[in-house]
């Protein structure tokens, strides 16, 4: 069986970077590239728990993202591709509002720049194939 062509670049989601040394890198595009909400997400998680080991980890995850990327902003092009993800969500019959919310943001930054969005919540996502190509990790 031929062996699959990894991408040349994509977005990875906030999920593959909390779990990203357990990950088998073939299984991940060549260049990887976060948004600046995975940024925010992760500069959250060490002040999210009460647990002192829990939150050393996090912060040494934020401090390792931080010194290894340079963050996709949320621009103008972003604002745009939401409108698309949040129009396929719907239509889905999902909605595009509440938890997952920073999550269709997260896809919209990759659908702006057409990548494709990584990640380990692919379910999270469903309602997007007509938009932005979601990897399952």
């Amino acid at each position: 069986m031929p062996k699959a062509i990894r991408a040349a670049r994509g977005v990875i989601d906030t999920s593959v970077v909390i779990d990203l040394e357990r990950i088998d890198p073939s299984l991940l595009p060549v260049e990887l590239a976060i948004s600046s909400l995975t940024m925010a997400e992760l500069a959250a998680g060490p002040h999210a728990t009460s647990d002192a080991d829990e939150r050393a980890r996090r912060q040494d995850r934020l401090q390792r993202a931080e010194a290894v990327f340079d963050p996709l902003p949320f621009d103008t092009e972003a604002a745009r591709a939401y409108g698309r993800v949040f129009a396929a969500i719907s239509s889905s019959g999902r909605k595009a509002r509440g938890a997952r919310a920073v999550d269709l943001l997260i896809a919209a930054t990759a659908c702006s720049v057409g990548v494709p969005l990584y990640t380990r919540n692919f379910e999270d996502f469903r309602g997007l194939e007509g938009v932005l190509e979601v990897v399952a990790i």
